[in-house]
């Protein structure tokens, strides 16, 4: 049973960072031109469009890693929700194109900005918990990890 745990508690954070670890990092790898490319659509200059694709790498390998393996997964959590936010309100900016209503671009960019928003509360939960109670425990050591492996014995009723 304790395999089983183990094996469910991976799996869950596998889907949470599968987007970006590997395909998105991957995608910026392969294709560094035509993300640059997007990123010049934000921010206009070349060098600083490189850099946050440079960053943005960074964070989606550092902090996937980070989450999978419980090496300070509640900060790296933190990073990612806060990276989800930004992505969604610099590239998926549902009410530029004007057409909402229409069905058009806006609509779909609507559910990926809402995507990037769910995505987002996703990993809150690992930074914060599931519960109130919970809260504390990353405002106390933010650095600290979840143990999500840990198999802890219970007394059972």
């Amino acid at each position: 049973m304790a395999s089983l745990s183990v094996a469910i508690a991976f799996s869950v954070r596998l889907l949470l960072v599968l987007l970006f670890l590997p395909f998105s990092a991957l995608d910026k790898i392969l294709n560094f031109r035509g993300a640059v490319g997007q990123a010049r659509e934000a921010v206009h200059a070349t060098a600083f469009a490189t850099v946050l694709i440079l960053i943005g790498l960074g964070v989606e390998i550092g902090m996937s890693l980070c989450i999978l393996t419980g090496v300070a997964d509640r900060a790296a959590a933190f990073v990612l929700a806060g990276y989800c936010g930004v992505t969604a309100l610099l590239w998926k900016q549902f009410w530029v194109p004007g057409d909402f209503w229409a069905g058009g671009k806006g609509r779909a960019l609507f559910w990926d900005f809402l995507k990037n928003f769910a995505l987002a509360g996703g990993f809150l939960l690992i930074t914060f918990g599931t519960g109130a109670g919970t809260v504390q425990d990353f405002l106390a050591d933010p650095l600290g990890s979840t143990h999500p492996y840990a198999i802890a014995d219970r007394a059972r009723p």
